[in-house]
């Protein structure tokens, strides 16, 4: 699985009808799509398909045609972000009527193209898994834990402050666990 972690945008022109393609993280997309409807007031649609991890790693998935006919935007957008696995992203599809009718397969393609254009132009982060991990540790090993930390590659921790030791909290792979 994969993800991103800013905006891509992209513009496809198929048969003078204009698709701008916006590639976003799920933390973004909310604010996106509500400038973007701002941006554009005369778009004829503002198609979406997202994917997220929840807190139970289960993928959940949600696409709108947005008066597009029924299953020819939403849908073929949605099923590229599958094909690609990524997770935690968006896309969002700004439709500008170009006069010539594409059809509902030609649609279907269409919003598509659009998604892979922008994907072939993002960098693309493969996901790990985070666990959290805890430990104590006396006051004389900070230093020691810090370039250990910093070592492996681990920089999500955090520390409390005893009368005798510390305690520490790290969120990180399971390898970067083991190799602490």
């Amino acid at each position: 699985m994969k993800y991103i972690d800013k905006v891509y945008t992209n513009t496809t022109e198929v048969n003078k009808s204009k698709f701008i393609a916006y590639l976003v993280p799920i933390g973004e997309f909310l604010d996106l799509q509500k400038s973007l409807k701002k941006e554009h007031p005369k778009a004829n649609h503002i198609v979406y398909a997202i994917r997220e991890l929840n807190e139970y790693e289960q993928i959940v998935e949600n696409s709108s045609d947005d008066g597009e006919p029924k299953g020819c935007a939403g849908v073929p957008s949605l099923n590229v972000l599958r094909g690609d696995e990524l997770i935690n992203t968006g896309v969002l599809i700004v439709r500008y009527f170009g006069g010539i009718k594409l059809g509902t397969g030609g649609m279907a393609r269409a919003y598509a193209l659009s998604v892979k254009n922008v994907i072939s132009n993002a960098e693309l982060i493969e996901y790990e898994k985070l666990e959290s991990y805890s430990f104590e540790s006396s006051y004389n090993d900070i230093n020691k834990i810090l370039y250990k930390l910093k070592s492996i590659g681990i920089e999500d921790f955090s520390r409390e402050f005893g009368t005798y030791n510390v305690k520490w909290h790290i969120k990180a792979t399971k390898d970067k666990i083991e190799k602490l």
